[in-house]
């Protein structure tokens, strides 16, 4: 995470090139720096905070955020930050959390889409025909979703904090969407009995069920396998494997810990293991090696997230040069989508 000092560049630059040694080619690492350092220059003159989520690249991650951090850590910087404009280095549903939260500040996406294959699993005529279909069950809804689907939501959840979400509500059902995996994670960990409705019609009500999933998956998550697992641990059997809970059951119940990103972060940071594996966007194994040089991470990831990918310094910078791709969320959208988000908060 960039810290706010009075430096010159060339002390910038070797700061960073300390940092990035070991996971950013070095011919690359001055080209990167002057970038970095222009945006930093800019955002101060223009009251600027850029929010960076663990996934973005080492470059940009280590260089430019003000604050780094999971989806959780983010909305709440969001919520707090007193500076006129939010860069958020991420993706649209991410940008759209920060301006439900900021409704006064101006919120750039330095990506025109800035997709996700959650987001776009679900839409709210999909949340409306649930809740018509199951009248009186609160919905949980992952904040990797559209504002127009959080405005149809009772409360929102990370994967950090699902359980505690779904639990907090003392409900006999409850709604869980859109990400199948989390949700039979979450209802592993909460002892719901779960099913996925595909009929629009039929008598539900002889259906045993205590939570009501939706078939949406991570194209990232969903490529890990046990057979990976079990190919690392015959190479590596002293490894730690860490997965998002965005995976499988299988995957999640196979590795050694799950967590959110900020949860696995802390786990490689709090512990001494002789190597790790993270079952996660690829560039978050990167960021982890370049703040703890110290520790062994396997580099085996094949697995990126190409809507990540397209946050870069070159469209950060131009993000802040032109005030573009500016972020807006309708009102009424946005002050329904407000309470789900904040009773996320509040749960923490």
């Amino acid at each position: 995470m960039y810290e706010e000092k009075k430096t010159s560049f060339e002390e910038f630059y070797s700061q960073l090139e300390v940092r990035l040694r070991d996971v950013v080619p070095h011919v690359e690492i001055r080209y990167k720096a002057e970038l970095a350092w222009e945006i930093n220059n800019l955002k101060r003159e223009k009251n600027a905070v850029i929010l960076g989520h663990n996934y973005m690249e080492p470059a940009l991650y280590h260089s430019i955020p003000d604050y780094v951090g999971d989806s959780l850590e983010l909305s709440r910087k969001a919520a707090e930050t007193e500076s006129d404009t939010i860069i958020f280095c991420g993706v649209r549903f991410m940008a759209e959390t920060a301006k439900i939260l900021s409704p006064e500040k101006t919120v750039l996406l330095p990506s025109e889409k800035g997709g996700c294959s959650l987001a776009e699993s679900i839409t709210a005529s999909d949340v409306r025909n649930l809740k018509e279909r199951f009248p009186g069950v609160p919905v949980v809804t992952y904040v990797n979703t559209s504002a127009e689907v959080k405005a149809e939501s009772d409360i929102c959840c990370t994967s950090g904090n699902a359980a505690a979400v779904v639990n907090s509500l003392k409900a006999e059902t409850v709604i869980f969407l859109p990400d199948e995996y989390l949700a039979k994670n979450v209802a592993n960990e909460t002892g719901k009995h779960i099913i996925f409705p595909t009929a629009t019609n039929g008598n539900d009500t002889d259906i045993d069920y205590q939570m009501i999933g939706w078939r949406g998956k991570c194209e990232v998550h969903e490529k890990f396998t046990i057979e990976d697992i079990e190919n690392v641990r015959r190479q590596f059997p002293d490894v730690a494997i860490l997965a998002h809970p965005e995976c499988s059951p299988e995957v999640v119940k196979a590795s050694d810990f799950a967590g959110s990103t900020s949860a696995l972060i802390k786990y490689v940071e709090q512990t001494s293991l002789p190597r790790y594996l993270l079952l996660t966007e690829c560039s978050m194994g990167d960021n982890i090696i370049a703040a703890n040089p110290e520790k062994e991470m396997l580099r085996l990831c094949s697995v990126r997230c190409p809507h990540m990918n397209e946050i870069t310094l070159e469209d950060t910078l131009k993000a802040l040069k032109l005030n573009q791709y500016i972020v807006d969320v309708p009102e009424p959208v946005r002050v329904k989508a407000s309470k789900a988000v904040e009773r996320m908060i509040a749960i923490g």
